[in-house]
């Protein structure tokens, strides 16, 4: 099976794909150069994963900007 760019992945795929890569480096079940391979695709996966939220976040922002009454509040990750 050929392993598809990140960026034609969807955030959800890419996000599982790196949680398996990161399971598995910290499980110790990769030789180094495996590790070393997998660590440069994570980084691939986490950039085109950072890229889908910003355009997610673009959209939001043009949408909510069309309503008057709706302002945008910076996500901070926590539930506060």
């Amino acid at each position: 099976m050929a392993v598809k760019k990140p960026e034609n992945l969807s955030f959800e795929e890419a996000i599982n794909e790196l949680e398996g890569i990161v399971s598995a480096m910290e499980h110790g079940e990769l030789t180094l150069e495996q590790s070393l391979k997998q660590f440069e695709r994570g980084i691939q996966l986490a950039n085109a994963s950072n890229q889908k939220l910003q355009n997610a976040e673009q959209k939001v922002a043009i949408l909510m900007g069309n309503d008057e009454n709706s302002t945008t509040i910076p996500f901070t990750g926590s539930s506060e």
